[in-house]
């Protein structure tokens, strides 16, 4: 995970503090209705102690921050992110949501007063809280499996029909070793009986350490062919410090050895020929490849070159920007798949809408896209990094069906 300075720490406390202040100001037009005193004032404390103790907490745990092991500093991190988000965006759409009505002369007597403002300050308020309560302790292991199909007249017939589970972004240090929180996406994914699956990176927050005892879940996938994996921005280690290279290294050697244990083929700026009834198609993986400030270890041209001939060509790549600056127009693959976004773990889905804040950074954040005859698809992580909720976002296995077009 980044690492905020002090200064920005600080002012993200400035910023958590105007808005309670704030929030408590039109808290006073609710409590004021209620008869007991002793009851505001219970009121009153709890809202106040909530405040300081997350501030500080969030300053202490930051100006202590070295001196916390990697695994507590992990968990701790991510609580704070929870804690903060669920103080402060509830209480910031009560701010705004009351205080437009103020503003707008929409609350013009003290009747309609006494109605209006409990009523905004539930929905406004309290309705948020829930929703991310949900996304924190249920939603985020919510699996969902989105399902499509792929059409290419590059696809020899002998493919036709061929089923690709794709998976990304597991972050498994986030589950703090809770194995059993995966088993339903893994019993999902068997039941699919898919022909392959792919992972397409980030299967660490930072740390080998944190794959221990996962391969007695990942060793449960099934796959009818085969079970490939390509590398993401996180799992190089290239967000923490380390004492010397060689640790950096080793760390880096563990992760890579982890998909040899899982029974994946991890593909480093490589591809795998796969050949059926003379017929062949090619999967090609590559390492890391992000506009700066992320890393570019990829090097598509070396992965694509005993491939050249092939006709049918899938791109495991983790971050999406890679598709628009090096792939359409430029090659001839067919299908990308990517991951990196987690689409925010946060978005508003009904049908075929879709929006999140995340669309602003990226382009392609999620689900299915196409450029003239060729295609990307940007799955939504199984996981989650940081914030430790899922919010109108839910955990995603995609199942892609390949089919030749013969129209």
């Amino acid at each position: 995970m980044k690492s905020f300075s002090l200064f920005a720490i600080f002012l993200l406390c400035v910023a958590l503090f105007l808005v309670d202040v704030t929030a408590f100001y039109w808290l006073q037009s609710i409590t004021l209705l209620l008869d007991s005193i002793i009851l505001r004032t219970i009121i009153n404390v709890l809202f106040w102690l909530f405040t300081i103790g997350l501030i500080g907490s969030i300053l202490t745990l930051k100006i202590t921050l070295d001196a916390i092991s990697p695994i507590r500093k992990q968990r701790l991190i991510s609580k704070f992110y929870g804690l903060a988000i669920l103080s402060f965006v509830p209480k910031l759409i009560f701010v705004v949501v009351i205080s437009i009505l103020y503003f707008t002369n929409f609350i013009f007597s003290e009747s309609k007063s006494i109605i209006v403002i409990p009523i905004v300050g539930l929905f406004s308020g309290f309705l948020p809280f829930f929703v991310i309560l949900y996304g924190i302790f249920k939603a985020k292991y919510r699996f969902k499996v989105y399902d499509h199909t792929v059409k290419s007249k590059k696809l020899p017939k002998s493919f036709d029909g061929l089923r690709i589970v794709q998976l990304s972004d597991a972050h498994l240090g986030s589950f703090n070793y809770a194995y059993q929180k995966l088993e339903p996406a893994i019993e999902i994914i068997n039941n699919i009986k898919p022909d392959y699956i792919v992972f397409t990176g980030d299967l660490v927050n930072n740390y080998a350490w944190e794959l221990r005892g996962w391969d007695k879940i990942f060793n449960k996938l099934k796959a009818k062919k085969g079970k490939y994996a390509i590398l993401g921005n996180h799992d190089y280690g290239d967000y923490s410090q380390w004492e010397t290279v060689e640790a950096k290294q080793e760390n880096f050697v563990a992760i890579k050895h982890f998909f040899k244990t899982i029974d994946f083929k991890l593909l480093l700026n490589e591809a795998e020929i796969i050949s059926k009834n003379n017929e062949q198609i090619a999967i090609i993986g590559l390492e890391n490849w992000g506009k700066p400030p992320f890393k570019q270890y990829g090097d598509l041209d070396k992965a694509m070159e005993v491939v050249k001939a092939i006709p049918f060509k899938i791109l495991l790549s983790h971050d999406p920007t890679h598709w628009v600056e090096e792939v359409i127009d430029k090659t001839d693959i067919s299908l990308t798949l990517s991951g990196h976004t987690h689409g925010m773990q946060a978005a508003f889905q009904y049908k075929h809408l879709q929006w999140s804040p995340i669309k602003y950074k990226f382009k392609h954040w999620a689900g299915l896209y196409k450029h003239n005859t060729q295609y990307l698809y940007v799955n939504r992580g199984l996981g989650w990094l940081g914030f430790p909720a899922r919010i109108g976002m839910r955990p995603e296995i995609t199942l892609i069906e390949l089919k030749t077009n013969l129209g």
